[in-house]
């Protein structure tokens, strides 16, 4: 079932769904519609598509993806689906009320999920169904009712996060400098490829962003910055008609010889090589 919210005067909208078995967002083909969204697998384990890598949600796990991924489940029907858009909640502007909900979407490590105990199963499972009966409420004071739950959601999934979050390793002021280094890399990427670039927005030197991403995780600065840029070269190739030049030029590359290059180092492969495994994949699908 799809529940869903929408303020026109301000264009916030918040979706909630339910028990569907079709469910899947493609952010290529729906760019109108930036959701943040929070994925609740309430069933048996499952696998999760996120641009087209699949990562196992464990039963009665939590994922949380931004607004430029694209995702399917195994078994939707099996899911609680939360979507918001910027209008309805801005996780930036919010961040210091809710204890750094930019961690959830830009902190939290990818593909990782979020555990429940028995006592969170029961919490989210009662809000799910607050959830549900205030969709039902259309009255001039709905939207905001349904915005302290998302804000709810959002801060209970947080503190989760802190806890898992290698918290006997990072400070909470740790974490926020890499929820903030993620941040920024997810809004400046196409045009800031340099590690420096990143430390001087942030009045830190490289080194501190290197050792510290060295405690939190297996990638440096520098491969988070290449991860995210090499990830939009191929959404763009799986998800348009985009030639390899123009994808270079517009993820900040002077010649399309040099967008060439790093897309061969990180995939081992050309762009033109992979959209024709791509097309190949396709064809071999169909029949």
């Amino acid at each position: 079932m799809r529940y869903e919210y929408h303020d026109p005067a301000s264009g916030g909208q918040l979706l909630m769904t339910t028990d569907e078995p079709d469910f899947a967002r493609y952010f290529f083909k729906e760019r109108n519609k930036l959701f943040n969204a929070l994925v609740w697998n309430r069933g048996e384990a499952q696998s999760l598509t996120i641009d087209e890598l699949c990562f196992e949600v464990p039963a009665n796990a939590f994922f949380a993806l931004n607004v430029s991924h694209s995702f399917r489940l195994e078994r939707s029907e099996d899911a609680v689906i939360w979507q918001f858009n910027r209008e309805f909640y801005c996780i930036v502007t919010h961040d210091a009320e809710v204890s750094c909900s930019g961690l959830l979407f830009y902190g939290w490590r990818e593909g990782e999920p979020i555990f429940l105990d028995e006592k969170d199963i029961r919490s989210f499972g009662l809000l799910v169904e607050v959830f549900k009966e205030e969709f039902q409420n259309r009255d001039n004071i709905q939207g905001e009712m349904l915005r302290v739950l998302l804000k709810r959601l959002i801060i209970k999934l947080t503190r989760l996060v802190k806890t898992q979050a290698h918290a006997d390793i990072l400070s909470v002021n740790e974490l926020d400098t890499v929820r903030q280094f993620n941040m920024l890399v997810e809004n400046h990427y196409k045009r800031l490829h340099q590690v420096q670039e990143y430390a001087n927005l942030m009045f830190k030197s490289p080194k501190t962003l290197s050792n510290l991403f060295a405690k939190y995780s297996e990638k440096t600065p520098l491969q988070v910055i290449s991860d995210r840029i090499f990830l939009e070269s191929k959404r763009l190739l799986l998800y348009t008609d985009k030639p390899a030049g123009e994808i270079g030029y517009e993820l900040g590359f002077g010649e399309a010889a040099h967008f060439s290059r790093f897309f061969k180092k990180m995939a081992g492969e050309s762009p033109s090589e992979f959209k024709r495994s791509l097309e190949a994949e396709k064809k071999q699908g169909q029949q």
